[in-house]
């Protein structure tokens, strides 16, 4: 039987969708390096064990196919019928036994999978909606799953950090992160630049801004709301001349 592979020809697609598996292998590698009791413990996320955090990885990669689905057959299925109905599914999914709630990972990993790899070339460009209502083509959900299974493949809080994620996701992170800062304009005055790169974020535009450095994976972990370490900061307040970091504008 000859193997089924992804129907897109797309290099830049496939490099995506590549990084998203190689996500989803790194996340369910540190999930079974956990034992069923290490499962109660707490993860990085405040009032989140580790229970809770495999359970929304399970129903995403759900929600996720039921946008892959409405592209492919143009029948409208929402991620999830209301937001209560979303945290609902993750409470649920965390009183789950061991074995169900690592079947859930599993089983709907697999199934996105499917969906990815089954469709159309032309359907990748088809409008979908996501969770808060934003039009986007079908090829953005191999991103919204990427962004998923790297942070929260760190957030399990079982020895992944933000170095273990490829240097592309990375930078695409900081380019989602801090332009939400922008569209908020939580971002006034604060600038970013990761050390041993061209790269620069932030607003240009203040003559004293307060300025963040640090290698990219240490600059991620701080823009993403999960620790200061390997990031410093220079500027006019009183806190950064003290040797405080600021605390990084919230993301999500």
């Amino acid at each position: 039987m000859v193997a089924r592979t992804d129907r897109t020809t797309d290099p830049a697609l496939l490099e995506a969708l590549l990084q998203a598996r190689r996500g989803t292998a790194f996340f369910a590698r540190k999930l079974n390096e956990l034992t069923d009791a290490q499962l109660d413990g707490d993860s990085l996320l405040p009032g989140w064990t580790r229970r809770h955090l495999t359970a929304h990885i399970g129903y995403n990669a759900r929600a996720i196919a039921r946008l892959v689905e409405w592209a492919a057959t143009g029948v409208e299925t929402p991620m999830y019928a209301s937001t209560e109905a979303r945290d609902h599914e993750i409470n649920f999914g965390a009183t789950l036994s061991p074995i169900a709630l690592r079947h859930l990972f599993d089983h709907s990993a697999v199934h996105l999978n499917v969906e990815w790899r089954d469709l159309p070339a032309e359907a990748w460009h088809h409008q979908v909606k996501t969770a808060q209502g934003r039009a986007v083509p079908a090829e953005e959900t191999v991103w919204m799953r990427t962004r998923e299974v790297w942070i929260h493949a760190v957030d399990l809080a079982n020895g992944a950090t933000f170095s273990d994620i490829p240097a592309p996701v990375l930078e695409r992170l900081l380019n989602d992160i801090t332009g939400a800062w922008h569209t908020r304009g939580t971002d006034k005055g604060l600038l970013i630049k990761v050390t041993g790169t061209d790269l620069t974020f932030g607003d240009p535009t203040s003559d004293s801004p307060t300025v963040v450095t640090g290698p990219l994976a240490a600059v991620v972990e701080w823009a993403a709301g999960r620790g200061t370490r390997g990031v410093a900061a220079t500027g006019p307040s009183a806190a950064v001349q003290n040797g405080a970091v600021p605390a990084a504008p919230k993301w999500i």
